[in-house]
């Protein structure tokens, strides 16, 4: 760990710059997925990069230039390269970055059990082995699944001003799925996707319930095949952690990135529907709607002590009681707004520089258990575990589609429907949010492939959930 912090100081202690600040960050990662599907082991596949970004300041005016070489030279033609970049755009800087504080923090942070080894390969593709000779033999499985992807990311954040900050993580993303077909209809179910990924070790595997899940997976995927459709009209709608990760993702984190609200994303991700004025003054939900960017969560997938323009981290109101309170911005884009924002200028490489990204975007839990919140809806719909979404360049209007449905009938769950889907519109959505669940019903969650960006970066996010219930909501089945 951190085994080239010695080498890297010593050679940014090298190099020469004219800038008044310069800063290199050193980024090392690796990710092995593993796989066993109908009870053959798939080829496993493994990825390894590394290399740094050299960022300059000039005048008030920043550059940045990336290199795979870490050779002294190689680390200092980069710096000359943005520097003399830095030089060359001055006449055309719209911003003045001269009064922006540099990071100068130093501090460690350590992914949860990391100095715990992990099973070898041959263990860990046991375990999936095991995995998927335990999904039912009934003619209907027609496909089957039991996986695991397996990441280590290393940074170390070094600047003229004196920070020295590390970052070493460890994400594991276990997964099971099984599709059932009848010859006329076919229907999957799954251990929530790749929702399940965490920072952390053997303990993730245990959290996620890896360990003999693929039995009951299997049963459910041939109760969504003999189940009714699922009704169409207007109904108390219970999202499950599963999905309402997804639910905050599309119509919360992405809405609220402060560059896609200036207009810095529109040719490729969208804008959004929300407006620089209208923090402090949209009601963008119920009084129930209590939404935090917390980094300090640990098995989270992205917990950090500093965003990697080196600003120090801390748990933050995006919404709170309804209220739009912050966006999702880091400095760059706190300085251009005048807005106050978050630590979460992020970047998926060495080779990609940070932008405004999601990153632990959780819902505060309630007062309801999972009962209570049962108990409450006289004609409704449980959904859990998203497998389609659909929602346009704004982040306003969307539809999204689950796995799993079950009815809600006078307070009682009863029996399970296929293909259910619901819409809406995202501002509004929020505002019918009325029940959420107690910490008993929260799930710490995340997706490994968020892109966004150009050239694009796909970065790891985190979302933890308790259930909530939304009241009339237009659902609807596969047939509408």
């Amino acid at each position: 760990m951190f085994d080239s912090s010695a080498l890297l100081r010593q050679r940014f202690a090298a190099l020469r710059s004219q800038a008044e600040f310069f800063s290199l960050r050193h980024v090392r990662q690796s990710f092995q997925s593993l796989s066993v599907r109908r009870n053959v082991a798939e080829p496993p596949s493994f990825s390894e990069d590394q290399g740094a970004m050299l960022t300059v300041r000039v005048k008030g005016v920043e550059a940045y230039a990336a290199t795979a070489d870490l050779s002294q030279t190689g680390l200092q033609r980069a710096l000359e390269q943005a520097e003399g970049l830095a030089r060359e755009i001055a006449a055309h800087a719209l911003l003045d970055l001269g009064d922006q504080p540099v990071a100068s923090g130093r501090h460690d942070h350590l992914s949860p059990n990391l100095d715990r080894p992990l099973p070898s390969l041959g263990e860990w593709l046991d375990l999936l082995a095991r995995e998927s000779a335990s999904v039912p033999k009934d003619p209907r499985l027609v496909d089957w699944q039991a996986s695991l992807g397996i990441g280590h990311v290393e940074q170390i954040f070094l600047s003229s001003a004196g920070a020295e900050l590390r970052h070493a993580q460890r994400f594991l993303f276990p997964g099971v799925s099984v599709t059932a077909s009848d010859g006329h209809d076919s229907q999957s179910r799954s251990l929530g996707r790749e929702n399940f990924g965490q920072q952390g070790g053997l303990e993730v595997i245990e959290r996620c319930g890896l360990v003999g899940a693929s039995a009951s997976v299997a049963d459910q995927a041939l109760q969504l095949l003999l189940a009714p459709n699922t009704p169409s009209g207007a109904r108390d709608l219970l999202l499950m952690p599963d999905q309402m990760m997804l639910q905050i993702h599309e119509s919360i984190g992405h809405p609220l990135e402060m560059d896609r609200i200036l207009g810095d994303e529109r040719n490729y991700a969208g804008t959004s529907f929300v407006k620089a004025s209208d923090f402090g003054r949209l009601q963008y939900g119920s009084a129930k709607l209590n939404v935090t960017f917390d980094p300090s969560i640990d098995e989270e997938l992205a917990s950090y002590s500093h965003d990697d323009d080196g600003t120090s981290a801390s748990k933050q109101f995006l919404i709170r009681d309804g209220l739009l309170l912050r966006p999702l911005g880091g400095a760059l884009s706190q300085h251009r707004s005048g807005l106050q924002g978050v630590a979460n200028s992020r970047a998926c490489s060495w080779n990609r520089a940070p932008i405004d990204r999601m990153a632990n975007l959780n819902i505060e839990p309630g007062d309801r258990s999972l009962e209570q919140l049962i108990a409450g809806i006289e004609h409704g719909i449980l959904m859990r575990t998203n497998r389609s979404w659909s929602i346009d360049d704004a982040r306003n209007k969307f539809q999204f589609g689950c796995e799993w449905g079950q009815l809600i009938e006078q307070g009682e769950l009863k029996g399970v429907v296929k293909n259910p889907n619901y819409r809406g519109v995202s501002a509004q959505f929020w505002r019918n949010l009325s029940a959420v669940g107690d910490r008993s019903t929260l799930q710490v969650l995340g997706t490994p492939n968020c892109g966004k960006g150009e050239p694009n970066q796909v970065v790891r996010v985190g979302h933890a959930s308790p259930a909530c219930v939304f009241s009339q909501i237009d659902v609807f089945g596969g047939d509408a």
